[in-house]
């Protein structure tokens, strides 16, 4: 029988509590993630929403950010809502000059694409990925993404609307990353999604060191 998943959250900034509740609820065992030492001890990570910009510069406060990609580039499964899509993406179309990403995922995103705060909205999507009625999907200050490579799974884009056809949710090998934010609905198909990538990849890496 496999183990229990360790998933951190990082906790720099951004909804936290909420993505612990949800990992929780989808079988995991939930920490949060601030030190360095904190990363080493867990197989997967969350990237909560938040800003951005200011999440990159608290990594790099917290002398995260080379830990972060080297485990990433390592194979660590990870999770972005919002702000955690930014920060997973290789490119950035409208990012400040000195904005850094842990990158991972093959895509251009697009900062605060949908509008304002203001212009925060919800929509049903559906997504085969996680199967079952529609998903209830929030959206505030969200990006979209404007490109992907050819590695890159597209799970859902924006059914209707001015948005319509625009990308919000994606999966490169071990990493999932969503414009919106499934933590604060109730509905924890994409945490146990994750979840179960985070249960394989440990499997996989536990044979491969057999």
């Amino acid at each position: 029988m496999s183990r229990t998943p360790v998933i951190g959250v990082l906790a720099v900034q951004g909804d936290v509590r909420e993505h612990l509740r949800a990992l929780s609820a989808a079988g995991a065992e939930a920490r949060t993630v601030r030190r360095p030492a904190e990363l080493a001890e867990v197989d997967g990570l969350v990237i909560p929403g938040g800003e951005s910009t200011t999440m990159d510069k608290l990594v790099r406060a917290f002398d995260l950010l080379e830990p972060l990609r080297e485990r990433i580039a390592a194979g660590m499964p990870a999770y972005g809502s919002c702000a955690g899509m930014i920060m997973l993406a290789d490119r950035l179309a409208d990012g400040p000059a000195d904005q850094q990403t842990l990158g991972g995922l093959d895509i251009t995103v697009r900062r605060n694409a949908f509008g304002r705060q203001v212009d925060s909205f919800e929509e049903d999507l559906h997504i085969r990925a996680i199967g079952g009625e529609p998903v209830r999907c929030v959206f505030i200050r969200a990006p979209w993404v404007e490109d992907c490579g050819p590695g890159v799974e597209v799970l859902a884009a924006v059914e209707h609307g001015p948005g319509a056809g625009r990308v919000v949710a994606v999966r490169q090998g071990r990493l999932l990353a969503t414009s919106f934010h499934p933590e604060v609905t109730g509905d924890h198909r994409f945490h146990l999604l994750f979840t179960g990538m985070v249960r394989d990849a440990v499997s996989e890496d536990a044979h491969a060191g057999q």
